[in-house]
């Protein structure tokens, strides 16, 4: 039933050998996803659902879904439910993920702690490298102030000489040695 873009479901119960599109025991209800009203959307017929499900119809997983959502359980349900929860903890016991959901969420939260770490490593480089500036820079103000200290502490140089002391002080000329004279005995 339905067209494209406007679904539309009967409910029914049938025989298992039927085809799917065959012939049809009893019509139970139907349920229009797009209607607007709540009571409109979902129409059954709990009275004859009930007396078939104790006479042993098996409802399709959809169909056991929406029962359960109305407040009609059934055994079919609760079994697949049990087997669920059983083949999820054998999961867990091995590491494994049950579901799809969960994998897509243990990646990212995997991806978040390697963005976390890499951020915490760029920051700490980053704050390395800014330390290493300021010191670096500390460092040549210190010996800017020492070099002009040393340039106020540092007498003047006395006044002008004259060429030929400058001479002098720069190459002194060796003195010529005496030379002794022999002595007599």
């Amino acid at each position: 039933m339905g067209r494209r873009h406007r679904p539309f479901f009967r409910i029914n119960a049938v025989e298992s050998r039927n085809p799917r599109d065959g012939r049809i025991l009893e019509k139970l209800g139907h349920y229009d996803p797009l209607e607007k009203d709540k009571a409109k959307q979902l129409v059954l017929n709990t009275e004859r659902i009930k007396y078939w499900l104790d006479n042993g119809a098996v409802p399709s997983d959809t169909i056991s879904e929406i029962l359960l959502r109305q407040g009609i359980k059934t055994k079919y349900a609760e079994e697949k439910a049990a087997r669920r929860a059983k083949a999820r903890a054998q999961a867990r016991a091995k590491g494994r993920f049950f579901t799809k959901a969960e994998k897509i969420a243990a990646q990212k939260a995997e991806e978040k702690a390697k963005a976390d770490t890499e951020a915490k490593a760029k920051a700490a480089e980053e704050a390395a490298k800014k330390a290493e500036e300021e010191a670096k820079a500390k460092a040549e103000a210190e010996a800017k102030a020492a070099e002009e200290e040393k340039k106020t502490e540092t007498p003047e140089p006395a006044p002008e000489q004259t060429s030929a002391d400058t001479e002098k002080t720069e190459n002194p000329e060796p003195s010529e040695p005496k030379q002794e004279e022999p002595k007599e005995q």
